[in-house]
């Protein structure tokens, strides 16, 4: 039985720990994951990395399991322009994705606020003070909260936003991460860890 579970898990690309956290990322291959869009989606040395493609398009890598309620933990590096984001509670069609993002961007450009694409744009942003806690072309810690209708993003342990908002609280879909368009982007992803509330 414990074998079965164990190739179950690996198939759809995640292990459950005891504590009932959820590894999304095998550190081998896109296993669980939906490439969407042209950009290139790989992994080298246990590290998922996301580069820009010649189409220099959005470009998006979504789980295939739904999360409703949950804390996610990942570490991002940015190299190059890094301008990326974790989306939550969100479904993807080609390139245009329906739900929130918890922004990953260079320096001074709102990591950690929340924008919500093809609809109201950003919905809060952080304090500016807040941005020294962004580690441009190092490993950064990103903590993403989400239950019922409030969302809360922590910058290596610093609280960037908390927002309360009916439509997030409605809202149904996956994990997404985004490489933005405009080429020369490049982020590395590792660790990502997510818990079910």
């Amino acid at each position: 039985m414990m074998i079965r579970r164990l190739l179950i898990l690996l198939l759809i690309g995640g292990w459950t720990f005891a504590n009932g956290q959820i590894s999304l990322f095998n550190g081998k291959d896109l296993s669980g994951w939906t490439v969407h869009g042209t950009e290139k989606w790989y992994v080298e040395d246990g590290v998922l990395i996301c580069e820009s493609g010649p189409d220099e398009e959005y470009g998006y890598l979504s789980t295939n399991q739904h999360y409703k309620d949950f804390e996610l933990e990942l570490e991002f590096k940015q190299d190059d322009n890094g301008n990326s984001g974790v989306f939550i509670r969100s479904t993807v069609d080609g390139t245009k994705v329906n739900g929130w993002q918890v922004e990953v961007a260079p320096p001074g450009s709102n990591t950690g606020g929340i924008y919500e694409s093809y609809g109201r744009g950003w919905l809060i942003k952080p304090d500016p003070k807040l941005d020294k806690h962004l580690k441009f072309g190092e490993w950064n810690t990103m903590k993403i909260r989400a239950k019922g209708d409030t969302v809360t993003s922590w910058l290596n342990g610093h609280k960037m936003v908390t927002l309360t908002d009916e439509k997030i609280g409605e809202g149904e879909g996956g994990i997404a991460l985004q490489i933005h368009s405009g080429g020369g982007i490049k982020v590395q992803w590792r660790n990502l860890e997510l818990k079910e509330l």
